[in-house]
């Protein structure tokens, strides 16, 4: 699963998704031959006829898709075969606007077979099989349309997928299909077809694509909000669907999370790069709002540090939502004590011409809060070196600390810049930072084009409280839920595990000068809570992740392709946990709203230092 920034890069129309995409041809094109849409689908992921030519294949034309570079149109034999693995439906491929075709035609088609990996073949996709290159006579008019399949809790099977062939490098493409007993086998047996779906719940809000995703299992891993968690990598939640539409965007439905698509939804089921398995309906069910409000969590007593982490997404001066930003900070965060911004970009934002200073973009949200009726925080911040910390180029995103310096005050301990690496020393008994802010390790080859961690020390109260902002590697490059090989690849996480194995080291460090020291490790980790990540960067209990002390329903701060996921942590040391006099909230103000300001959900943790 892709982290923020990838996501944000995912979130492309099917006609940028094509334009990306590679096709397998297996073999030279052969003699013309004619056959059945289930023979051409055959009972696997790959057409026995890929790469051959075919001719007179008969269907009725069950929806055509007039945009992007993916334009086309679906056909569907009416008279289909007892093999329950074939699939009735195929996508022909136009490539321009197709002309005269339309829903109910009786056509019959010749043209040649092949697999359309949408994303290239590198990236791990299934393939979707097409007819290109086609001849098109249309027999007939106004033909009724083959009767939708029913996507029901009870017909998608509870496995999601056959574990890959060892011999084929772990893809499932050529093993048979199992349609009653896999998920996957189950939508690709269905590819081309119409299917249905009825009064479905939203789980993944409408995004500035006009897509959603829904689920047909209305109590696979639900949240109180009315999601589905992604509590584990078995966990995959069968019952998720995405939805686009054959008709104008501006007649998609603005879709939070926890409402419903009421009556039917029906149209082709299509693959594609972002999101597997699609159904672009040609009927769209009715928007019925569950009336989500965002959330708000409590205000933190005096004798109580609140510390926050909040990704802003690619914050810079030209941006439109430093008002909503501060709103949130101030009305739904309450204003903590500290917070930790992740994507702060520098002061003109995308705009590539060497500017790494973000001072600006601080200031403006500051004075936002203000406006907003919060304090006037300060800020802590270093700036990278121009272009190496990854993210939108140009944009030399970093983390930046607000504080309240009425609640609490930092120590400045001066010399940390990008490549300078603060330690740790020993005074009067006591651990303190040698430079303050500063940056962990920033040469190490963990931080290559990355966001390096900044520390800082705060006191409240008279006692020291260390606060080290994170932003690790995103996913992009891991290979989605719905690839070809199975389990998928997670390549991203290697130079995730060299950075949590780093910052523990550095907490580490901070425990053994001082046993009892209040360190706050937060920010985007861009992995799950029970990753292999978190587990590196809690090592041996100098760290434990607090979203953990939450019920499992209530565990995330992203959606990501309808599952709703933990990216952000706050993980605190034995002193803070040992007392269990601490309170931790995900407050959900942006993930499932269709209006979001970021794709994150900020992160609170209140305690008593």
């Amino acid at each position: 699963m892709p982290s923020k920034s990838s996501a944000r890069l995912a979130a492309l129309t099917v006609a940028a998704a094509c334009s990306a995409a590679s096709t397998i041809v297996l073999t030279t094109p052969a003699h013309a031959e004619s056959v059945r849409v289930h023979d051409i689908q055959g009972d696997t992921r790959i057409s026995p006829y890929a790469g051959k030519q075919v001719t007179d294949v008969t269907g009725i034309v069950t929806g055509v898709r007039t945009y992007g570079s993916s334009r086309g149109f679906w056909i569907q034999d009416p008279s289909p075969d007892a093999d329950p693995a074939t699939s009735e439906g195929v996508f022909v491929f136009t490539s321009s606007t197709p002309k005269g075709v339309a829903v109910g035609d009786s056509v019959k088609v010749s043209g040649t077979v092949a697999e359309y990996v949408p994303g290239g073949t590198g990236s791990g996709n299934q393939a979707l099989t097409e007819i290109t290159k086609p001849t098109t006579t249309v027999l007939s008019s106004g033909n009724e349309l083959p009767a939708a399949t029913a996507v029901t809790a009870r017909s998608v099977p509870a496995a999601y997928s056959p574990t890959g062939d060892p011999a084929a490098n772990g893809s499932i493409n050529a093993l048979p299909l199992q349609p009653a007993k896999y998920a996957l086998d189950y939508y690709e047996s269905l590819e081309g077809m119409t299917v249905k779906v009825a009064d479905t719940r939203v789980v993944g809000a409408t995004d500035p694509y006009t897509e959603l995703w829904v689920t047909v299992k209305p109590h696979e891993n639900r949240t109180r909000q009315g999601g589905t968690v992604y509590g584990s990598y078995d966990a995959q939640n069968t019952g998720r669907l995405q939805i686009q539409s054959l008709g104008p965007s501006a007649d998609f439905p603005k879709a939070n999370v926890g409402d419903t698509l009421a009556g039917t939804t029906a149209g082709p089921l299509d693959y594609n790069q972002f999101g597997g398995y699609t159904l672009v309906a040609g009927e769209l069910g009715t928007l019925d709002s569950a009336g989500r409000e965002r959330e708000t969590t409590r205000k933190q007593r005096s004798s109580e540090l609140a510390v926050a982490t909040y990704n802003v997404e690619n914050l810079d001066p030209t941006d439109e939502t430093f008002a909503a930003h501060a709103s949130a900070i101030v009305n739904n965060l309450r204003s903590p004590d500290i917070v930790s911004l992740e994507e702060i970009q520098d002061n003109n934002g995308a705009k590539n011409d060497g500017t790494v200073a973000a001072d600006q973009t601080l200031t403006k949200l500051i004075d936002a809060i203000v406006a907003a009726g919060g304090p006037r925080y300060d800020w802590r911040s270093i700036d990278p070196a121009d272009g190496t910390d990854g993210g939108e180029p140009g944009g030399n995103i970093r983390q930046a600390f607000l504080f309240n310096p009425e609640r609490v005050s930092f120590a400045d301990r001066p010399g940390g810049d990008a490549t300078t690496a603060t330690g740790v020393t020993k005074i009067r008994g006591k651990a303190h930072l040698t430079l303050s802010p500063g940056r962990i390790a920033p040469a190490d080859e963990a931080w290559k084009n990355s966001r390096k961690p900044l520390a800082g020390e705060f006191v409240f109260r008279g006692r020291t409280v260390f606060v080290i902002a994170n932003h690790f590697n995103s996913k992009g490059g891991d290979q989605g839920l719905t690839s070809q090989y199975q389990p998928p690849a997670r390549s991203s996480e290697t130079q995730r595990h060299q950075q949590a194995t780093l910052v523990n080291a550095f907490v580490k460090d901070i425990l053994d000068t001082q046993k009892n020291a209040n360190v706050v490790t937060l920010g985007d980790i861009n992995d799950f809570e029970f990753s292999r990540t978190a587990e590196l960067l809690e090592g041996e209990g100098e760290l434990w992740s607090a979203i953990k002390s939450l019920p499992r329903g209530e565990r995330y701060s992203y959606v990501y392709q309808g599952n709703s996921q933990v990216l952000d942590q706050i993980l605190i040391s034995p002193s803070i946990r040992r007392g269990c006099d601490f309170e931790y909230d995900s407050v959900h103000v942006n993930a499932e709203f269709h209006d979001q300001i970021s794709d994150h959900d900020p992160q609170v943790l209140r305690f008593r230092p």
